[in-house]
């Protein structure tokens, strides 16, 4: 717990010295600086990234995966996904596990950080937003998954410049490692279109179809993902209640745009395409309660939050509404941060106690060892 707030200190306040504009200029004191402090992040990030083991509630699955895709045993993930393992392990000489831990971490983090620095407009809150959510801490989790989450953040340029081929293009490749993210092909699209009124009442509706077709939609997701069934997967994440985060989440975001729509959203492509997105997860978070795993397709539309934040309060005239709202968003953070960290030794999540391979005296080529080791 300490560590996690330290580390996300020490980076947001480093986040803050990150100033894109001045980056593209010829070399200075304060653009200098401001490159420093980028190339710091992703350093710590990665160091703390690098150096754990058993950290995350699906660790010991990956490694039993990556060991079954080395001698061609069962195979349920997706083909990139084993190209990289078999080609690290043949590298490697041996399953060295968490070389494939490292280098996704490492891809991940400077995806995610690429796309803050290129799209949003204030590198600070969006980083700020991207500690206290508790996106980095749970990239430890599904690396596949945070690997695409983060390569369809990084898309949504070409959304907005609407160069659907690039961005196709992009995401089938991200499906090459998590086949989810197909998903967000015509959820992106849809978002960028301009919503009118009666579109937001039609998308509220849909929630209602979406519970009422929930044993059909239950079959196409149990076809696309057969070994979901009989698993513990079907009773995870379901419900409102189990979704109750998100859906506050959403809703205060919806609550913060309304509020300065006329400044922040109208008119604006960005911030309305992510405004949407954050509309159209509040209606798969209420009326998809029933998916399993619903917060994982609602996180492809959440994470541009990160981005819409800052967007809206860019756009705000110079004056107290502006620093009431940073002191809003300040405050949230901090209190979605503290939630995160109490809430983040449990079972779905487990990314605390934090354990590292440096020092155990743990033979890391032997799985014995290390399941012994990550079961403690």
């Amino acid at each position: 717990m300490i560590l996690y707030t330290v580390v996300a200190l020490i980076t947001i306040l480093l986040g803050v010295w990150v100033n894109r504009a001045s980056c593209n200029l010829n070399t200075t004191r304060q653009q200098l600086l401001s490159k420093i402090s980028l190339a710091a992040i992703f350093c710590v990030l990665s160091l703390l990234c690098v150096l754990r083991v058993g950290v995350g509630n699906d660790y010991l699955t990956y490694v039993q995966n990556a060991h079954e895709i080395n001698v061609g045993g069962i195979i349920v993930t997706e083909p990139g996904y084993n190209f990289v393992v078999k080609a690290l392990y043949t590298l490697a000489g041996w399953e060295n596990y968490l070389l494939i831990f490292g280098l996704f971490g490492m891809v991940t983090i400077f995806v995610f950080l690429k796309a803050m620095y290129d799209q949003s407009d204030i590198f600070a809150i969006s980083f700020l937003l991207f500690m206290s959510l508790g996106i980095y801490f749970r990239s430890f989790n599904t690396v596949r998954y945070y690997f695409v989450l983060a390569i369809s953040l990084y898309s949504l340029r070409y959304v907005l410049r609407k160069e659907y081929f690039k961005f196709v293009i992009l995401i089938l490749f991200a499906a090459l490692f998590h086949k989810s993210v197909l998903i967000v092909i015509p959820m992106y699209i849809i978002c960028n279109r301009e919503w009118k009124k009666w579109f937001y009442a039609a998308i509220a509706v849909s929630a209602a179809f979406l519970y009422l077709f929930r044993d059909l939609i239950m079959k196409i997701i149990l076809e696309l993902y057969p070994s979901y069934k009989d698993t513990v997967y079907l009773t995870q994440d379901i419900g409102i209640k189990a979704n109750l985060p998100g859906i506050l989440r959403c809703m205060l975001l919806i609550a913060f745009c309304i509020f300065f729509y006329r400044e922040g959203i109208k008119g604006n492509k960005a911030n309305s395409l992510y405004f949407n997105m954050t509309s159209l997860a509040l209606v798969l978070y209420v009326g998809g309660s029933f998916i399993p795993m619903v917060s994982r397709l609602g996180y492809y539309l959440i994470t541009a939050q990160i981005l819409l934040v800052p967007g809206v309060y860019t756009s705000l005239e110079e004056g107290k509404r502006k620093q009431y709202a940073l002191y809003g968003i300040l405050v949230a953070a901090v209190l979605y941060f503290v939630y995160f960290i109490i809430t983040a030794s449990k079972p779905g999540i487990a990314v605390l106690p934090y354990k590292s391979w440096l020092f155990n005296g743990v033979e890391w080529n032997n799985i014995e060892d290390v399941l012994i080791y990550t079961n403690r």
